[in-house]
């Protein structure tokens, strides 16, 4: 049940995408040297703990329990290769390119409901489609093509949005008979377990530094979460999507003040592509009388 309470919704909707933005620091400041199952884990794990503390607090262990186990395969499935993916990205690319293109999940969301969910998209939501991935590759294309890390940064950026995209067309389908804790707390458990696969790859022992780095990124993921599902019941989804584009104002500002990233003009251009479309889709969506999209749990 929504409660009217819009103004508590965005302060959590915004509080949830500045702890996002840490936990990509977090994740950025570990760099490509570190294994990525292991931040993975260790995310996936702490986020697990918060989330169970606030099942407790809020619904009981009843919100721990379910009947949908395949349901939740599959959304979990792609919501933990969309985080090994967006993880990826985050150690190869500067935050804010990133961010950017991540931004690109709701135009995949578009395009899987039509052919996935067999919802009729018209013209107007085709035509932000094509735009928004025009800005993706203004986003990625000067970088890309000098750098092989930029390239591969950027191919895994898109492949977690998609994954990301996909991950959310199956929430909106849960979404009528699961809770939204209920939802988090089975990808948080898959995402630890499959993580804990890739032990065998080889992990390394981590400095003091980087345990203290490692935690901060899963509880503050943890909690990000925890936001992310209140702000959605305090107010209509429809209300909260245009914030998450606050993101981008967390990556630019974390990016200088921790790795004096600056953002080229191409990331500036490219993103207000890319968000200026996501805009359109939801100004078509709220005209339709859709509340899209529903709460990302992807991460």
């Amino acid at each position: 049940m929504i409660l009217d309470r819009p103004l508590l919704g965005i302060a959590c909707k915004l509080l949830a995408t500045v702890l996002f933005a840490v936990l990509f620091a977090a994740i950025r400041w570990l760099g490509p040297d570190f294994p990525i199952g292991e931040m993975v884990f260790f995310r996936g794990g702490l986020g697990a703990l918060v989330v169970v503390i606030a099942a407790l607090f809020t619904g009981g262990p009843a919100l721990l329990k379910t009947n949908n186990i395949r349901s939740h395969a599959l959304r979990s499935s792609a919501g933990t290769i969309a985080m090994f993916c967006n993880f990826a990205a985050y150690t190869l690319l500067p935050l804010a390119n990133a961010t950017a293109i991540g931004f690109a999940a709701p135009l995949f969301v578009v395009v899987m409901a039509a052919f996935i969910l067999s919802e009729r998209v018209h013209i107007y939501r085709w035509s932000a489609v094509i735009i928004g991935f025009l800005g993706v590759i203004v986003i990625a294309g000067p970088e890309a093509s000098l750098s092989r890390s930029a390239l591969y940064g950027a191919l895994f950026a898109l492949g977690g949005a998609g994954l990301q995209g996909a991950a959310m067309v199956l929430i909106r389908r849960m979404s009528a008979y699961e809770h939204s804790i209920t939802i988090a707390f089975y990808f948080m458990l898959t995402s630890t377990i499959v993580s804990l696969l890739t032990l065998w790859f080889g992990w390394q022992i981590p400095t003091a530094s980087e345990t203290a780095v490692l935690l901060l990124a899963g509880i503050s993921g943890g909690l990000g979460q925890i936001f992310l599902s209140f702000s959605y019941r305090y107010s209509e989804a429809s209300v909260l999507a245009p914030f998450d584009y606050a993101a981008m104002i967390w990556a630019v500002i974390l990016g200088y003040l921790i790795f004096g990233e600056l953002p080229g003009p191409q990331v500036w251009v490219g993103g207000a592509v890319v968000i200026s479309s996501g805009l359109l889709i939801l100004w078509r969506e709220r005209m339709l009388g859709r509340q899209r999209p529903l709460p990302s749990t992807a991460l």
